[in-house]
């Protein structure tokens, strides 16, 4: 894609954003739908927007303050026009972080003031490296109603330093995340911008009832894991209406790893991803896996883009992993310039430590794929199962791939995979066969979050 082309994509979804946070609520709005009673700006605790000053107090100092008053109609803190240079800050419930247009928040590069936290539980260990982690960018645990917006503001990890001490493994512990919630619902991050993180980016684990809408996260193309949302362990998730430029997946659904999930015992379920642009030239668009030992199940994913991108609708597990990935419907899928557009692979050899059970296999089964097109694409589908342990019950409908000049003269490699197939081009292996009728798609609607966003300006 043509680099005039992609930034016109993001000043689009930009300005999208930015006309839908710009409504000024009406003075009867309750507290409920996102406009809080009590709102302050960083100024007001000692924030200077030049860019160069450290904020890491001010933001302490302004979240501790608010949060004394969040539990009588909620708290707002401001972040005005400026570069707001900060360290790692937790956020607290009953409360809405807003972004106005031009404000900055710029993580600091000195990592020294990034504190070390334990491992998630369900993973056992930092994921790049064992031990601890540093902490995240944005954080909190246990919250409840917190949202995340603005007029379209710019939330900069400033990931370089990151990237370079990771590939020349100079770092001892794993990388923090731009934005974690931990144990938390009622969650909306919505008319952001999320640049440049040290990893991945949003980080919803343990959390219910969480809506992503109309956010853009960008990073560059050959950047270490910076992945765009990754609920992990989390349910009722609404991601929609957003676009993503990333180094790894788009959004890589989650729910622990290896013996560490499997004994944390929290899947990921009900999970609506939809209207989502995708560019990611070696990574997936939507990835289920690879860390899915607690479970994947009912995750939907409706009228989504990808250009220039890897694969599309990727399950990614392998033997110790254990879990499942189940009742996956795919409807609606638009692709440019892929290299597969189905990709299944149960070869994920990377484990925490040596105490994964090599006999916990995982279950995949129920993967619905229906009303795809895809153009300029290299192989239409590498479809990899378990020796001892097949991915069943996979179903194609109503699929046209159109073949790049340069298309692989095997165009689909079936291997451990059972289904069936309708419709389907080019003509798919012998392990898909045919079908009489199209895939399944659940009728009942998924309800999660509010049925319409704030629309609160401060």
């Amino acid at each position: 894609m043509a680099k005039k082309t992609i930034l016109q994509v993001v000043c689009a979804v930009a300005l999208v954003a930015l006309c839908a946070c710009g409504v000024a609520a009406s003075p009867s709005s309750p507290a409920g739908a996102g406009c809080r009673k009590h709102v302050a700006r960083i100024t007001e605790y000692g924030g200077v927007g030049d860019g160069r000053r450290s904020n890491t107090a001010a933001f302490a100092k302004a979240v501790a303050d608010l949060s004394l008053r969040a539990g009588d109609g909620g708290a707002a803190l401001v972040v005005p026009k400026g570069k707001w240079l900060t360290g790692p800050f937790n956020l607290t419930s009953h409360f809405t972080l807003f972004l106005d247009h031009g404000a900055e928040i710029l993580a600091s590069q000195n990592l020294e003031d990034w504190p070390l936290i334990a491992p998630l539980p369900s993973y056992g260990r930092g994921r790049d490296e064992p031990g601890p982690r540093y902490s995240n960018f944005i954080a909190g645990s246990n919250l409840t109603d917190v949202i995340i917006t603005g007029r379209n503001g710019t939330i900069n990890g400033q990931g370089q330093v990151w990237w370079e001490k990771f590939h020349a493994k100079e770092l001892t512990y794993t990388r923090g995340y731009l934005l974690e919630l931990l144990y938390s619902n009622n969650i909306i991050i919505s008319n952001v911008t999320f640049v440049d993180s040290p990893s991945w980016n949003l980080h919803p684990t343990y959390c219910t009832n969480v809506t992503i809408s109309g956010i853009t996260i960008l990073a560059p193309l050959n950047s270490p894991n910076t992945d765009g949302i990754d609920p992990d362990s989390s349910s009722h998730v609404k991601i929609e209406d957003s676009y993503i430029v990333s180094g790894d997946d788009c959004i890589a659904v989650k729910s622990g790893w290896d013996q560490y999930g499997i004994k944390f015992n929290m899947p990921s379920q009900h999970i609506l991803i939809r209207r989502l642009t995708c560019i990611s030239p070696t990574s997936a668009m939507i990835a289920l896996g690879s860390e899915m030992s607690g479970g994947i199940r009912d995750v939907r994913a409706v009228d989504n883009v990808a250009i220039d991108t890897e694969s599309a609708v990727r399950i990614k597990s392998g033997v110790g992993r254990g879990g499942y990935v189940k009742d996956v419907f795919v409807r609606g899928l638009s692709l440019h310039t892929m290299k597969w557009v189905f990709w299944m692979t149960g070869n994920y050899g990377q484990h925490p430590d040596n105490s994964s059970d090599p006999n916990a296999l995982p279950e995949v089964t129920g993967i619905n794929y229906s009303d795809v097109f895809a153009e300029n694409v290299t192989m239409a589908g590498r479809m990899e199962g378990i020796p001892n342990d097949p991915y069943t019950g996979i179903c194609m409908s109503n699929v046209t791939a159109q073949l790049a000049p340069d298309a692989k003269k095997l165009q689909w490699n079936c291997t451990d995979v059972k289904g069936v197939a309708s419709d389907v081009s080019p003509v798919p292996c012998p392990e898909l066969g045919a079908a009489g009728k199209p895939c399944a798609f659940p009728e009942e609607e998924l309800v999660i979050g509010p049925p319409e966003l704030p629309t609160c300006s401060y």
